[in-house]
């Protein structure tokens, strides 16, 4: 019998979050897409790694921008996310701070190399594109949040 292989465990931490033009009837938010291996396109929120001496904050701000290049406003945080996957040599447990951000800036850009589509979604269809269902439970925080904005 074949000895089980067994995979040493780490910790990772993101951030990144919702960003929202409320300039705009619609409310939508800068979301973006990968393609999986089965080539089906999978819409998130724009998240990243923390860098060295970086709070949550800033990489929340750091990484929307280079995933949307969108400049935000950090307006509250907004949830926690954990989960755990496999990579080749190890089991991750990965954890994400998401924050509510509104864009200052409107125009997106797709140049992160690990992005392959970035687009404004309106709210509302929010829950129907997101592919992850813990993200789309974040966004139930965001009219409590945002108070006389929204």
């Amino acid at each position: 019998m074949p000895q089980a292989r067994v995979l040493r465990s780490v910790r990772e931490s993101s951030a990144g979050g919702l960003v929202l033009n409320l300039n705009h009837p619609d409310r939508p938010a800068a979301v973006i897409g990968r393609y999986d291996r089965k080539n089906r396109l999978n819409w998130s929120l724009p998240k990243g790694h923390i860098e060295a001496g970086e709070t949550k904050e800033q990489a929340a701000l750091r990484e929307v921008l280079e995933e949307t290049g969108i400049q935000s406003q950090l307006i509250a945080p907004l949830g926690t996310i954990r989960f755990w996957f496999s990579a080749t040599d190890k089991r991750i447990q990965k954890t994400v701070y998401h924050f509510l951000l509104l864009a200052q800036t409107f125009e997106l850009s797709a140049e992160d190399q690990e992005i392959d589509e970035v687009a404004w979604v309106p709210y509302l269809d929010l829950k129907h594109r997101l592919r992850h269902d813990d993200e789309i439970k974040l966004l139930n925080k965001v009219p409590g949040l945002l108070g006389d904005l929204w």
